[in-house]
């Protein structure tokens, strides 16, 4: 179907629904890698007014990757709910924008669309919202999450210590453990991104982990970032797994570049619940994503690279994760160029991911080759901040010595925390408060008297 519009007496001329919304997307060098980006501004302003007119219900008839070549379409056309989807159904796009900025959009009306949404609605819209309109839609959802604690209150904030090491030492993770917990951080989770595939090294960090959760009675939980098959074997032989960990894409294709698929993910999920280790809920899984991974798998199919990043949070929303976040700069200014696309990428993929009723957060970053500095990450952290995000990454001095690219650390975490008035998940405060880490208003005590200091000479020697 062609689409087509007429601005100051020039005709602008769109092959189908996939091209609109790749030329109405913000510039960014990965559409641009593409082919698929606006020629000029004229002709993104001309595919906004097409979007703006295009009935929501279109995104069920036309799909932007075909039903029968791929998967992910098959996932989200199979699982809509109409019912849900019922109250917006004969909205514009651009009116479907107007009613999310309306008092009508509640918190209680977006909980109960979310699954009548598609991820191309989500994303179309997203296309027509400045910077402050995806600030104050995110900021009205609410999605809570638990495994042993409660993530994503409104007012609260979680932080994922991510104590990765180049070489997977015991001592130097345990280091940097102890290090963003007498911050006040690791509620989201423990979190750390091995080196090695050795199952054997695999086992030891895990037992590590859960060793120092179980030693200091933390309520939180730990996770070793490999692929999903190691982990199935992980918890086959018996190691502490908590959560699954998978990075997912928004196509078929792109995922099987990760060697995942549906049912892989459907296998590990009834694994990883059979388990039992949640205390408080069980939700067991935990998803990466970010914008330019299909691209980069040459796995797009002419879609855009954020529309392609909200099909993964279908996929990431089959198995109600605690946690999924958006590695928003982590894939390289071939994607994502500079400062600017990065804070609005960062920006577009927690609206809509919170849309979709996912538990998302951000690990706001970039690598050193972008054009982009920690100046630009501040300003992401704030603006994200403000938006209600549910988790960050936590890095000792927002360099990540084993990945090689530039974070947010513990200390942004607590500026955040303090500037915003945001609060941790409210198990994990409570826990500090009795390490005598953080006070009765949660601030951080001088580090002489906390408990967990005393215990230090054990938590080293788990590195031994």
């Amino acid at each position: 179907m062609r689409y087509r519009t007429t601005i100051d007496n020039q005709v602008f001329s769109f092959d189908d629904l996939k091209q609109v919304m790749a030329v109405a997307s913000p510039a960014r060098s990965g559409d641009y890698l593409a082919g698929v980006g606006a020629a000029t501004a004229q002709q993104r302003m001309a595919a906004r007014h097409v979007l703006a007119e295009t009935q929501l219900r279109q995104f069920l008839t036309e799909a932007l990757v075909p039903y029968e070549d791929d998967n992910i379409t098959r996932l989200i056309i199979d699982t809509h709910d109409a019912a849900a989807f019922a109250p917006v159904a004969h909205l514009t796009v651009g009116d479907f924008r107007n009613w999310l900025l309306s008092e009508q959009a509640t918190t209680e009306a977006l909980t109960a669309l979310a699954p009548g949404l598609m991820p191309e609605m989500v994303a179309a819209v997203s296309k027509l919202m400045r910077n402050q309109d995806l600030i104050a839609v995110a900021r009205k959802c609410s999605v809570v999450t638990r495994f042993r604690n409660t993530i994503g209150l409104p007012g609260h904030l979680a932080v994922r210590l991510q104590p990765n090491h180049p070489t997977d030492d015991l001592r130097g993770v345990a280091a940097s453990t102890l290090d963003g917990l007498m911050m006040g951080a690791g509620d989201a989770v423990i979190g750390l991104n091995p080196v090695s595939d050795s199952m054997p090294v695999l086992d030891s960090l895990l037992h590590m982990l859960d060793e120092v959760i179980q030693r200091f009675e933390i309520p939180t939980q730990s996770c070793v970032l490999t692929h999903v098959t190691n982990t199935l074997k992980l918890a086959e032989a018996g190691a502490p797994v908590d959560l699954v960990f998978q990075s997912i894409a928004g196509t078929e294709k792109a995922n099987l570049s990760f060697g995942v698929t549906p049912a892989l993910l459907d296998e590990a999920y009834a694994a990883a619940l059979a388990l039992k280790r949640g205390t408080v809920g069980d939700n067991v899984m935990y998803f990466e994503t970010g914008q330019g991974s299909a691209l980069s798998a040459n796995a797009s199919f002419g879609v855009d690279q954020q529309t392609c990043e909200v099909r993964a949070y279908a996929l990431a929303r089959r198995y109600k994760p605690l946690l999924i976040n958006t590695v928003v700069g982590f894939i390289g200014p071939e994607y994502l160029y500079d400062g600017k696309q990065i804070i609005r990428a960062g920006l577009e993929d927690h609206c809509c991911g919170k849309l979709l009723g996912l538990p998302i957060g951000c690990d706001v970053c970039y690598t050193n080759h972008a054009e982009a500095d920690q100046d630009d990450m501040d300003t992401l952290l704030v603006l994200l901040g403000t938006a209600g995000l549910t988790f960050l990454i936590g890095v000792p001095g927002a360099d990540d010595v084993m990945l090689n690219y530039q974070s947010t650390s513990f200390h942004d975490a607590l500026f955040l925390r303090e500037t915003l008035g945001l609060k941790r998940a409210p198990e994990f405060e409570a826990w500090l408060q009795r390490m005598q880490i953080t006070d009765a208003g949660a601030h951080l005590l001088p580090p002489g008297a906390n408990r967990l200091l005393s215990g230090m000479g054990g938590l080293a020697a788990l590195g031994r």
